[in-house]
């Protein structure tokens, strides 16, 4: 089981999408959101991705192909 830090940000077309339920749907990924803004026009969540590094690696495939920006977080983003 691999795990990822990502941050994904949204364009307006697709805030009304239900991406994360499809990413974990689609390539059985457990999703875990740490922070998220999310407006009308714009939004961004903070998440940890786990499952297998291949289905990973397609789901941020299809994310970056949906039109999502996918960027790595090097460091935990909530302070205990």
């Amino acid at each position: 089981m691999a795990n990822k830090r990502v941050k994904f940000t949204f364009i307006e077309e697709l805030i009304k999408e239900p991406i994360i339920w499809k990413l974990s749907k689609e390539f059985d990924i457990i999703t875990n959101i740490r922070r998220a803004d999310v407006k009308a026009d714009y939004g961004w969540m903070a998440l940890e991705l786990d499952g297998e590094e291949a289905q990973l690696e397609r789901g941020v495939k299809w994310l970056k192909e949906k039109g999502v920006q996918v960027d790595p977080i090097e460091r935990d983003v909530i302070s205990p």
